[in-house]
């Protein structure tokens, strides 16, 4: 286009619009717009309006045309669509015991509200949903509650509960002792023993490692909710398994809701110090055990936290007015927290310096010791371990053993006679037989230590070996046919400078006293050797005192006196809890006037009097039966009753005239006791530890002696049998005592396993016929206390003979005893306490608990101080006279540490849980699941990689 073409047009256009305005004004564009407008928008409807009718057509024409029949698939599902919804009828029965049921139902109940309803009446009212999902939990509680009923808990809860137990133990202990190798300790000791602990664990296991699970959250939910699909597929109907969306919810609150809380909450070490307080609530803290605990302590978070309370505690005291004599109750305490806060400090700055005191040494370079006789040492089998390790390092173990032999044959010998004058009363003999026994169990040990051949040789004068040798070969064997011999070897380990006497003066000495618990006991005068403290254990002493201070009461006398415990309280004395006992005594004089008086008595003063007469008295000891020490539940109100009512008997028994006739000399002990005065003990408290472990052994042998004779008639031939077999007990007897002082189990392990790389129920040997609970439980016991490395050879004895007797007599009483108490906890009762603990642990008074705020550091130091005084509190004084105090404080104490590693906590956790669902799925190969679940842990390929390349080289050779 050329520039004047658009010079025209633009031109006439511009006079064309001026032309427009002029004539029909400036609105006219408005106009116009609007009309344009108008215009668009009526073609628009008009065009609507005509494809409306000719749809409508279009679609009348299509209802009344032909069409295929549809498919009877969709018939019915159109059919469905149309009905109503029938009501979900749930049988609430999930176990068959309606006391299970009932809280099982609240618990299914609380969790669909809790965890479901919250959020889904957001968005739909449909209760079908829910009823649906409640009816799938339920029908996987009925295929376990079904499944738990067809299986024989019993191995599970006496073998393989206490195995994994113990095991644990084992791989704990083994950490500890990598760890006290390692000469620096890092600043994350924690973590670093968590490493090493999850390393033992491999190389103990040598398949799994758990090490994921118990220390990675992420790995730990992922293996919850792995494990519970797996749950679900085993108790679910199929149809219930493959709706995805029920399954996922039902597997998001098994596992998040309530399989994660609970070990979360089994895992945390503050709790189980709290359940520890709980469970031993009954008994009042022990002032000695406490500071004990702070003495003993290695950990300066604990310290700090009972010095900054003490401290506390102080600053409340000191700002108190008081007068009169409140003021000296208040200055009392003052003075026991300043010394309280003095220990804590004086130990927090030992552990900060790093100069830490051994007391066994500061014992032996400072301390004033103790002298525990020969004999007493030979008769307790605490202080004879720690004297066979002496006499095996000078040579002398072959006296040692001679003189054990020798009380086991005497022992032995008497016990075949007394079945040999028995039967012979019966009409029945076996005299030749029975005597040719003894006569070659003599020989035995003749030729095993005084022989010639004998190696090693036991040297004595000849004049004494050759009559004990023309005895042993040409006269009729008794017990005492050894007993000059043996005097004279008890003699020379007494005086020769090599062993008793240096034994004294050596670090084994030092540490037997620290068993005994008598590093700081005072001492007695008169021993053994006539030299330096020692105890005499005969209380004669003290007992004649009395008898010279009342001479003048006879025996018509005290025939008069009545004695009853009229009441019974509880006292508080320098923070320690005793009973004690109301005692009404009633005498008539000779002149007829009557006397009434009370005294009060202490159970300690019964058993220390007990003790007494006894002693003096000992036909009293088969008659005279004081009620036993009870550890638990003794301030209980019944037990207190019970134990009032045992000793009224007591006394009843040690007034009648029969026993005072028949023990004049009785009469001024019983009328000193019952005396208005304070009591004077006739042992010290040396006095009564050594008589504590020594009588139990004492009786013990009597009681033996007592079971052989008192056995009826029908047992005689099963008793002869075990005769038969113990008369050659003395022949090799010095052989056992060799092989128990070198090799420490109780048990013999199997001969293809390592007893310290390998699980703890590895050591039982299948073949063996023997109570398997009873075994494990001795194989738990040697874990605790580490005693596979000891002598327990007199221990190791008379347990033996006591089972031997146990078996002949009762049978398997024992096992029979530990699976009555397993049904008793697996019973419906208990069962259902269990269900309504779990819920009023995570729904109190029906509501969802909080998580509860992590306590205070201080508190839960606290805490770890009160319940490990707690423990060592209760320790049974049976159980230290049997492996020594300083051994049982230190197994008691490595399990309490144990317990205070959440992760280590976590894995024990998971190791019942495995081993539950092991034995409630035995036909599912679980085992093989839980090793994929956890084949993911980094320890374990490196442990197999090295595994490898060990073999790697024998293969190669081959």
């Amino acid at each position: 286009m050329t520039p004047k073409a658009s010079l025209s047009i633009w031109g006439w256009g511009s006079l064309g619009g001026v032309l427009f305005l002029i004539t029909f004004g400036p609105f006219a564009i408005f106009y116009f717009a609007f009309y344009i407008l108008c215009f668009v928008g009526g073609g628009f409807v008009v065009t609507l309006l005509f494809g409306k009718i000719t749809s409508e057509k279009y679609l009348e024409r299509c209802e009344h045309s032909f069409l295929p029949p549809t498919s009877a698939g969709i018939s019915r599902v159109l059919e469905e669509m149309k009905r109503e919804a029938r009501p979900i009828k749930i049988d609430r029965r999930v176990t068959g015991a309606n006391m299970i049921d009932e809280p099982l139902q609240q618990v299914i109940q609380f969790s669909l509200r809790d965890y479901i309803q919250y959020w889904y009446y957001t968005l739909s009212e449909d209760e079908s949903f829910l009823l649906e999902i409640r009816q799938t939990v339920q029908n996987a509680l009925v295929q376990f509650s079904t499944r738990s009923k067809e299986i024989d808990w019993q191995p599970y809860f006496t073998t393989r509960l206490v195995d994994d137990f113990a095991t644990h133990l084992r791989v704990f202990r083994k950490a500890q002792q990598r760890m006290a190798e390692k000469e620096e300790q890092k600043k994350d000791a924690a973590e670093e023993f968590v490493d090493t602990f999850f390393e033992v664990e491999v190389e103990m296991e040598k398949i799994v490692c758990r090490d994921l699970v118990c220390t990675s959250s992420k790995d730990e939910e992922g293996f919850l909710k792995d494990l519970c699909e797996v749950l679900l597929y085993l108790l679910l109907p199929p149809g219930d398994f493959q709706n995805k969306i029920m399954r996922y919810f039902v597997r998001e609150i098994l596992s998040r809701g309530i399989l994660l809380p609970l070990i979360n909450q089994l895992s945390d070490p503050d709790y189980i110090n709290q359940y520890i307080i709980w469970m031993i609530r009954d008994s009042n803290c022990n002032y000695e055990a406490f500071m004990n605990v702070i003495k003993l302590s290695d950990n300066i978070g604990e310290l700090e936290a009972v010095r900054d309370k003490a401290a506390e505690e102080l600053q409340y005291l000191r700002s108190l007015d008081t007068v009169g004599d409140d003021i000296n109750t208040i200055k009392n305490q003052i003075n026991s927290l300043l010394f309280v806060k003095k220990v804590c400090e004086t130990r927090i700055q030992r552990l900060q310096s790093g100069k830490e005191v051994d007391t066994v040494k500061l014992a032996a370079n400072f301390g004033k010791l103790c002298t525990v006789p020969l004999d007493k040492i030979l008769v307790h089998n605490v202080a004879l371990q720690f004297f066979m390790d002496f006499m095996q390092q000078t040579g002398g173990q072959a006296h040692l053993f001679f003189w054990l032999t020798v009380e086991g044959y005497r022992v032995t010998a008497q016990q075949q006679l007394e079945v040999l004058r028995s039967r012979q009363r019966d009409g029945k003999h076996q005299t030749n037989q029975t005597k040719g026994l003894l006569r070659a169990a003599a020989v035995g040990v003749f030729d095993q230590y005084l022989s010639e051949k004998a190696s090693p040789r036991v040297q004595i004068d000849d004049y004494l070996l050759a009559k004990l040798e023309e005895v042993v070969n040409n006269e009729d064997p008794t017990p005492e046919i050894f007993d000059e011999v043996q005097k004279k070897v008890y003699d020379i380990m007494l005086r020769d400078e090599r062993f008793y006497p240096s034994f004294r003066h050596n670090p084994l000495y030092i540490r037997m006293l620290a068993e005994l618990d008598m590093l700081k006991e005072p001492s007695f005068k008169g021993s053994d050797d006539g030299d330096g403290e020692s105890f005499n254990g005969s209380p004669t002493g003290s007992i004649n005192l009395s008898l010279d201070d009342l001479s003048n009461v006879t025996t018509e006398e005290l025939i008069q006196i009545n004695a009853f415990i009229s009441d019974t309280g509880v006292c508080n004395e320098h923070g320690k809890t005793y009973a004690l006992y109301a005692i009404t005594v009633q005498r008539r004089g000779l002149d007829g006037i009557e006397e009434t008086w009370k005294t009060y008595r202490r159970y300690s003063d019964f058993h220390d009097f007990h003790m007494r007469i006894t002693e003096q008295f000992e036909n009293l000891a088969g008659v005279l039966k004081l009620p036993g020490k009870k550890t638990f539940n003794n301030m209980d109100k019944d037990f207190l009753e019970k134990r009032k009512n045992d000793l009224n008997a007591y006394l009843q028994l040690l007034l009648s005239p029969e026993l005072l006739k028949a023990c004049p000399a009785l009469a001024p002990c019983v009328f000193d006791f019952l005396e208005n005065k304070a009591y004077n003990k006739g042992k010290g408290d040396f006095a009564r530890k050594m008589d504590t472990f020594v009588n139990p052994l004492r009786n013990s042998m009597r009681n033996v002696s007592n079971a052989v004779k008192s056995i009826p008639d029908s047992l005689a031939e099963g008793m002869n049998k075990m005769s038969d077999n113990m008369g050659k007990m003395s022949e090799k007897l010095g052989q056992d005592i060799k092989q128990s002082f070198f090799k420490g189990p109780i048990l013999v392990p199997k001969p293809d396993s390592d007893p310290e790389h390998c699980r703890v129920s590895a050591q039982l040997d299948d073949n063996v016929d023997d109570n398997i609970p009873l075994r494990v439980m001795l194989l738990l016991m040697d874990e605790v206390f580490d005693l596979k490395e000891r002598n327990q050879w007199l221990r190791r004895q008379i347990t033996s003979l006591l089972q031997q007797l146990i078996r002949a007599t009762y049978g398997d009483t024992i096992n029979r005893k530990i699976v009555d108490h397993v049904e008793s906890m697996t019973s419906p009762d208990q069962v259902a306490d269990y269900v309504k603990h779990f819920r009023d642990s995570f729904w109190p008074n029906g509501i969802l608990a909080e998580i509860a705020p992590r306590r205070d550091r201080s508190i839960r130091m606290r805490t770890r101080v009160a319940a490990k005084t707690k423990l060592l509190e209760i320790m049974p004084d049976e159980l230290k006279h049997i492996i020594g105090a300083e051994t049982t404080r230190k197994g008691i104490l490595r399990v309490f540490e144990m317990f205070q590693h959440t992760q280590l906590n976590r894995r024990l956790v998971y190791v019942f849980l495995e081993g539950f669902l092991e034995t409630l799925f035995s036909q599912c190969k679980f085992h093989e699941l839980f090793n994929k679940l956890h084949s993911r842990s980094e320890r374990m390929r490196k442990y197999r990689q090295r595994q490898q390349s060990y073999l790697a080289p024998a293969l190669q050779k081959r």
